[in-house]
C-alpha cells in the first residue's frame, strides 16, 4: 500500500511539477509561432513588394537622345533637347580609366557581385543604425541603373527590396559591360547633363574620349551629390571630392601612386571649360522644328529621337543678322518696343540663309514669338508685283510700257486715289511701279482680273481664301509673313522658278535612315514675267521709292510697302514698314513695327525707314566676298528705247509704233520729264503731312462686302472687303490698318486711313494729299539732305546709310 501510495504521490507530484512548466512552455510556443507568423507575413509583404514591382522593359532603358543641328557646311550648330540634355556613348568608346573612376567610386565589386552586393549592404546597415535610414546607401551600380530606369527616387523599405530584386533579374539577362554602358549613360551630374558624355561637354567642352584621369575623377564624384560638388558653384568641395575618388582608384589598383598625386595636383578650377551654348539662332531653331514636324516627323523624335539635322543655316549671315537687330552698332532702334523680322534666303534654291525672329535678344526664347515666319502682316505695295503687275505680264504679255490711264477712278461710289491727289492721264507700267500710283496698280488688277490673280499668288506662296480688289494695294484679311514674301520674290529673280523656303536639307535618323526636306523647283511663271518685273523693280530701287535700300554696284531689285495707321491715332506715320528685295544670289523680307498700334507705339516717318536700313546692312554684307551677277535678260524679251527709256517688250507681241522724234524734241520731253519727277519731289519735301479725309477705300470697301451676297456673279466689282482687326489668334502683332497698299514713309495719316501709298523722303516729309490717300513719290535731294534719326556716332541714318532721300 506504501508504495502504491508512494507511487500515487510521485504521480501527483508529477502532475504538479507538469503543470508548473505548461505555462513557459506555452510561452516558448506562442514566441516561435510569432515569429514564424512575423516571418510568414514579412514574407508576404515581401512578396507583394516583388509581385508589384514594375516589368523590365527594354524602352526605360533607353534613355531619350539629343537631336544634332549642323549648318550649310555640315558643322555643328548646336544640340536641341528636351528638359533633359542627353548624349549616347558605346561602352567601348568610354576610356578604361573613365570606368574604373566610376567602378571605385560606386561599386568595387561590380564585376563579382550577381546585382546585390551583401558586403556594402552591410556597411551602409550599419551607417543607417547610427546615422538614421537612408544615410547611406548600399546600391551596387546595378541597383543604380534599376532605380534611374524603373523606379522612384524616395529611399523607402519598398523601393529597396523592388530594386533588390530588379537588380538581380536585369544582372540575368544583360552582361556586365551593358549594365556599365547604361549606368555611365543615365548617372546625372548636375548642370542639366545626364550622361558623362553630355557631362565631358558641359564641364570640360571635350569628347569623353579625351578625358584625363583627374577629369575621369572628379566626374564620377558628382553623382552622389551633383549640386554639392558642382565645380562651377563650389570648386574647393569638387576637388576635395575627387582627390577622394583618386585615392579610392589608387587603393584598389586602378591608377599608380604617381599617377594620383599628379592628377591631385591639378585645381579644379583649372580643369573646368564651360560650354557656352544657350538659345544659340534660336529664331532659325524655331523654325527647323516647325519645317521638320510640318513633315511629318514627331517632336517627340526631334527632342529624344538622337536625329542628325542638317540645315541651310549659314551661321556668318545668321550671326550678321542678330547683330544687326540687336544692337545699335548699325542701325538706331527708337525703343526695345519696336519689332523687326527678317529673313534672307538663296534666290535660287529658296534655301533660308538667315531669320531674325525679332530685335530684341531677351526676346530669343525657345519656341519664343517669331516676327519673321509667324507674323501675319498687310503687305502694303509689296502686293502689287504679285498680284496686279505681275500676272498681268503673264498672262497678257504686257510690255513694261504697257499704258494705263491715270484718272479719277471709282469703285461703287467710292473714290480711288494716288497719293498727291493728282492723274497723270496716260503713264506706264514701269512708271505707275516706280512711284507706287495707286489707280494704275488697281486698274491692273481688275484687268487681270481675281481669278488671275489669285492663282499667280498662290504660285509663289501666298495662298488666298478670298481676294477682293482692295487686295490690289495691300489690303489683305490676314496678311502674310516676311518669309513669304521673301520666298514669292526669290522667284521673279530665279527666272520665274519657285522654291518654297526651307531651313532643312534632311535628317538623318541613328540607324542611317534620310529623310530629304529640300525644296522642290515649281515654274510660277514664264521667263519672260520674271525679267520684265525684275528690270521694273530695278527702276523702284534706282529711281524710284527704294532708293534708301539701294547698294552701289550691286544688281539689286526691291519694293517698299507700308500701311495706315488706325483712325483713331493722330500722328505722320504708319503701322508697318516693309522692304523686300533681291539680286541673283539672295532675296530678303524685312518687316518693322510694334505689336500693337498704338499713340504712343506706331511707325513714325523717321522709324519707317529702318526697314530699309536693315535690308542694306544685311544684304551689303553677305554680298561682299562674292561675286553677284546681274539678272540674264531670256530671249523671249527684247528691248525697245522709248521716250529716251529701254523699255522691254515679250517677243512675238506687237511693238507700239513711237514716232520718230528730232533729236532737239526728244531731249525736250526728257527735259520735261525730269522737271515733273523733280516738282513731284519738292511737293514732299514741303508737305510735311496728310490731310484728314475720309477713308473712301474703306467705306468702299464696305458697301461692296454689304452687296456681296446679291452681286455674286460680278465679284470684282463688289465682293470687296477691307477687315480692320486680325485674326483672334495671331498676337502678339500690331493691329493692321483701316487700309493698305501704301509706301507712305513722312506723310501725315489722314483721318479715314489710306489708299495705297508709296511716298516719303528722308526729311521727314511725306507728300501731303487732299484726298485721304497717303503718298506714293519720294525725293532724292542729294548727299546729306535730310534729317535722319540720330545713331550714337553723331550722324543721321541718311547720312550713314545713303546719300538717298527716297521713300518707303
Amino acid at each position: 500500500m506504501g508504495d502504491q501510495y508512494q507511487t500515487r504521490m510521485e504521480k501527483r507530484q508529477k502532475k504538479k511539477s507538469a503543470s508548473k512548466k505548461s505555462p513557459l512552455i506555452k510561452i516558448m510556443t506562442a514566441f516561435i509561432l510569432a515569429i514564424i507568423v512575423m516571418m510568414t507575413a514579412g514574407g508576404i509583404v515581401v512578396l507583394s513588394y516583388i509581385i508589384s514591382a514594375p516589368a523590365l522593359d527594354p524602352k526605360l532603358l533607353k534613355d531619350p537622345l539629343s537631336s544634332t543641328v549642323y549648318d550649310m557646311y555640315n558643322e555643328k550648330v548646336r544640340d536641341i533637347s528636351g528638359s533633359e540634355h542627353r548624349k549616347i556613348i558605346k561602352i567601348e568608346n568610354i576610356p578604361k580609366n573613365v570606368q574604373n573612376a566610376f567602378i571605385a567610386t560606386e561599386d568595387v565589386r561590380f564585376f563579382e557581385h550577381n546585382g546585390i552586393d551583401f558586403k556594402r549592404i552591410a556597411g551602409a546597415t550599419v551607417a543607417n543604425v547610427k546615422e538614421g535610414f537612408g544615410a547611406e546607401g548600399g546600391s551596387t551600380i546595378t541597383q543604380q541603373v534599376v532605380k534611374n530606369s524603373f523606379l522612384t527616387p524616395e529611399k523607402t523599405l519598398k523601393r529597396k527590396i523592388q530594386e533588390a530584386y530588379l537588380a538581380v533579374q536585369l544582372e540575368r539577362r544583360y552582361s556586365k559591360e551593358e549594365i556599365l554602358e547604361m549606368y555611365l549613360n543615365k548617372v546625372y551630374f548636375g548642370q542639366g547633363a545626364y550622361g558623362v558624355a553630355t557631362a565631358a561637354e558641359t564641364y570640360f567642352n571635350k569628347s569623353v574620349k579625351k578625358l584625363t584621369i583627374s577629369e575621369a575623377a572628379l566626374l564620377a564624384g558628382l553623382p552622389q551629390r551633383p549640386s554639392e560638388y558642382d565645380p562651377f558653384k563650389n570648386p574647393d568641395l569638387a576637388e576635395k571630392r575627387r582627390n577622394i575618388v583618386l585615392s579610392l582608384m589608387r587603393k584598389y589598383g586602378f591608377i599608380t601612386e604617381k599617377e594620383e598625386q599628379d592628377a591631385k595636383a591639378i585645381p579644379v578650377e583649372k580643369l573646368l571649360k564651360k560650354k557656352k551654348e544657350g538659345p544659340k539662332y534660336q529664331a532659325f531653331i524655331d523654325q527647323v522644328i516647325k519645317d521638320i514636324v510640318d513633315a511629318g516627323i514627331s517632336e517627340k523624335d526631334i527632342y529624344t529621337g538622337g536625329l542628325k539635322i542638317y540645315t541651310t543655316l549659314d551661321p556668318d549671315a545668321q550671326k550678321f543678322t542678330e547683330k544687326v537687330l540687336t544692337t545699335d552698332q548699325y542701325i538706331y532702334y527708337p525703343d526695345d518696343q519696336f519689332r523687326a523680322g527678317v529673313v534672307l534666303l538663296d534666290t535660287q534654291t529658296g534655301a533660308v540663309r538667315a531669320i531674325g525672329g525679332n530685335r530684341n535678344s531677351d526676346q530669343e526664347v525657345q519656341r519664343g514669338f517669331n516676327y519673321a515666319t509667324q507674323t501675319k502682316r498687310q503687305p502694303g505695295s509689296t502686293i502689287k508685283p504679285i498680284l496686279d503687275y505681275g500676272p498681268g505680264i503673264e498672262h497678257f504679255k504686257w510690255s513694261t510700257y504697257k499704258q494705263f490711264i491715270d484718272e479719277p477712278l471709282t469703285i461703287h461710289g467710292k473714290e480711288i486715289k494716288n497719293w498727291d491727289g493728282q492723274y497723270r492721264g496716260s503713264i506706264s507700267m514701269r512708271k505707275a511701279l516706280q512711284w507706287s500710283y495707286n489707280i494704275p496698280a488697281v486698274k491692273a488688277f481688275l484687268e487681270v482680273g481675281e481669278d488671275r490673280a489669285k492663282e499667280f499668288a498662290e504660285k509663289l506662296g501666298i495662298p488666298l481664301d478670298q481676294i477682293y480688289p482692295s487686295y490690289a494695294i495691300g489690303g489683305f484679311n490676314k496678311g502674310v509673313s516676311p518669309l513669304q514674301l521673301a520666298g514669292a520674290y526669290a522667284a521673279f529673280g530665279n527666272e520665274g522658278v519657285y522654291h518654297k523656303p526651307f531651313t532643312v536639307r534632311k535628317v538623318v535618323y541613328p540607324n542611317g535612315k534620310e529623310i530629304d526636306l529640300s525644296s522642290k523647283p515649281v515654274k510660277a511663271m514664264s521667263d519672260y514675267t520674271a525679267y520684265m518685273m525684275t528690270d521694273m523693280l530695278k527702276t523702284v530701287v534706282k529711281e524710284g521709292t527704294g532708293r534708301l535700300a539701294n547698294i552701289p554696284g550691286l544688281p539689286l531689285a526691291g519694293k517698299t510697302g507700308t500701311t495706315n495707321l488706325p483712325e483713331n491715332i493722330r500722328g505722320d506715320g504708319t503701322s508697318d514698314a516693309w522692304f523686300v528685295g533681291y539680286t541673283t544670289r539672295y532675296a530678303a523680307a524685312v518687316w518693322t513695327g510694334y505689336d500693337q498700334t498704338t499713340q504712343e507705339t506706331y511707325v513714325t516717318n523717321e522709324k519707317a525707314k529702318i526697314s530699309r536700313l536693315i535690308f542694306k546692312e544685311i544684304m551689303s554684307h553677305v554680298s561682299e566676298k562674292i561675286e553677284t551677277p546681274d539678272f540674264e535678260k531670256p530671249d523671249s524679251v527684247v528691248e525697245r528705247v522709248v521716250g529716251g527709256r529701254t523699255e522691254l517688250f515679250v517677243r512675238g507681241t506687237p511693238i507700239p509704233a513711237i514716232p520718230k522724234q528730232k533729236e532737239k524734241d526728244k531731249k525736250e520731253d526728257q527735259k520735261q520729264d525730269q522737271v515733273k519727277d523733280n516738282e513731284q519731289e519738292q511737293k514732299q519735301e514741303e508737305e510735311n503731312q496728310e490731310p484728314k479725309e475720309e477713308n473712301n477705300q474703306n467705306d468702299m470697301d464696305k458697301e461692296q462686302q454689304e452687296n456681296s451676297e446679291d452681286n455674286k456673279e460680278q465679284p470684282e466689282d463688289n465682293e470687296i472687303e477691307q477687315p480692320n482687326q486680325p485674326p483672334a489668334n495671331e498676337q502678339p502683332q500690331p493691329q493692321p490698318p483701316a487700309n493698305n497698299g501704301s509706301d507712305q514713309g513722312n506723310g501725315q495719316k489722314p483721318s479715314g486711313g489710306n489708299n495705297g501709298t508709296d511716298g516719303s523722303n528722308n526729311n521727314g516729309n511725306g507728300g501731303s494729299n487732299s484726298n485721304g490717300n497717303g503718298s506714293g513719290s519720294s525725293s532724292n535731294n542729294g548727299p546729306g539732305k535730310g534729317a535722319g534719326t540720330t545713331n550714337p556716332n553723331g550722324k543721321s541714318q541718311s547720312e550713314k546709310q545713303s546719300t538717298d532721300n527716297g521713300s518707303p
